[in-house]
């Protein structure tokens, strides 16, 4: 009976470490991945939002003019969100949990400002840090490529997490601004340091 040669042995541990290492850069690919999804979704939801509260016909008074017809009404962008969560060290390399206390997270601002005037809310772990912003202090400026919103009357959506350790932030954002009376958003989702 033959058994098996040292070199033989040798060569099919070789080979299950490299199958092995494969599998694990695979499995660290697809997770951040998975994480970069999350981004995106919520990123367009944030938008959708956006759109959807400034088409919202607000009354401007509740009392209505003695003519007879309705008062105007206002079509407005919610104003800036704190983002969340507002440490972004809660979520470097790991998951946040967005408070379900009320006025906290995602439930702060009223019915004109930040989440709230959004009718926006997570109540699941995050991995990524979530804003919105109205007129300035984006978290894209200064990135090579973005398309920067202009005007009083624009606002970003926007997603940012150092995913990997790397101390580079991956940054999603997508902006949108008021035209005509009109909301025109950008067409992608603008990646920068895409972990992947």
């Amino acid at each position: 009976m033959r058994g098996f040669t040292l070199v033989e042995l040798m060569i099919v541990v070789a080979i299950l470490g490299v199958l092995a290492a494969l599998a694990i850069t695979g499995v660290r690919s697809y997770l951040t991945t998975a994480k970069t999804a999350e981004a995106k979704q919520i990123v367009g939801a944030i938008t959708r939002s956006a759109i959807n509260q400034y088409e919202r016909e607000r009354d401007l008074s509740l009392v209505l003019p003695a003519s007879g017809t309705a008062a105007a009404n206002t079509h407005n962008l919610c104003t800036s969100a704190a983002p969340v969560p507002f440490d972004p060290a809660d979520v470097q390399g790991k998951k946040y949990q967005p408070s379900a206390t009320p006025g906290v997270d995602f439930l702060s601002g009223s019915t004109h400002e930040g989440w709230q005037c959004l009718g926006f809310a997570i109540t699941q772990p995050i991995y990524f840090r979530y804003s919105y912003q109205v007129g300035g202090d984006y978290i894209s400026e200064g990135l090579t490529g973005a398309q920067l919103p202009t005007g009083p009357e624009a606002f970003e959506a926007g997603a940012r997490a150092d995913l990997d350790g790397d101390g580079r932030p991956c940054t999603l954002v997508r902006t949108g601004e008021v035209r005509d009376g009109e909301i025109v958003t950008s067409t992608v989702i603008f990646t920068n340091n895409d972990p992947d």
